[in-house]
């Protein structure tokens, strides 16, 4: 007897296909829209909205033949996913073919889905989220940053807000650019841009 579903957090809240589905039944769904879903859950596409959008960009490619050019250290990641799934940090060029090799089948057996894709990997940054929330007549509006940098396997243990590092210059920065992206892509609900 339900009329309306919120999915929880982690993968269901994430998965567009189920968003789709509660929205074709007739449900509402509590969530950003399934389109808006399916553009930023896939990271490359959400790195080309990002890019579109004026917000910037870690140096990534999908083609191991860049890994010299984004530069050593560098992460390997699922396109497809998050959790820290599917994550190889590679120091050197020996170690690259192992790491896509085992970011491909946990991204396969994660997310269905084995894309995987090269980032510069930044030892030493700290790992920022901007929280939005985004009505359904286009207003958007960002709540401040949270520092999530006390991380175990990719995965935030501790959530610290505001940042101890962020100051108010690099906090509406950070925001515009959150409400930027949200913008593009016409975000509703409630979501978090990550920064490094």
């Amino acid at each position: 007897g339900a009329d309306a579903l919120h999915p929880g957090y982690g993968f269901l809240s994430e998965n567009a296909g189920f968003a789709a589905k509660v929205e074709a039944a007739g449900l509402v769904w509590i969530g950003p829209p399934a389109r808006v879903i399916a553009a930023l859950g896939d990271k490359l596409a959400a790195k080309q909205l990002a890019s579109a959008a004026g917000v910037p960009i870690i140096p990534s490619s999908e083609h191991a033949k860049d890994a010299k050019s984004i530069g050593f250290p560098l992460i390997v990641k699922a396109a497809a996913g998050g959790g820290g799934k599917g994550m190889h940090v590679v120091n050197d060029a020996s170690e690259l073919n192992e790491a896509l090799g085992a970011s491909r089948r946990e991204a396969q057996s994660s997310f269905g889905d084995d894309r995987v894709f090269l980032e510069r990997y930044l030892a030493r940054s700290r790992h920022v989220e901007i929280q939005i929330l985004g009505d359904q007549h286009g207003h958007l509006v960002h709540l401040g940053e949270r520092d999530c940098s006390i991380q175990r396997r990719h995965q935030k243990l501790i959530e610290e807000s505001p940042s101890p590092v962020v100051d108010d210059a690099l906090r509406h920065a950070m925001g515009s650019a959150a409400i930027e992206l949200a913008r593009s892509v016409g975000y509703e609900s409630a979501g978090t841009v990550e920064f490094l």
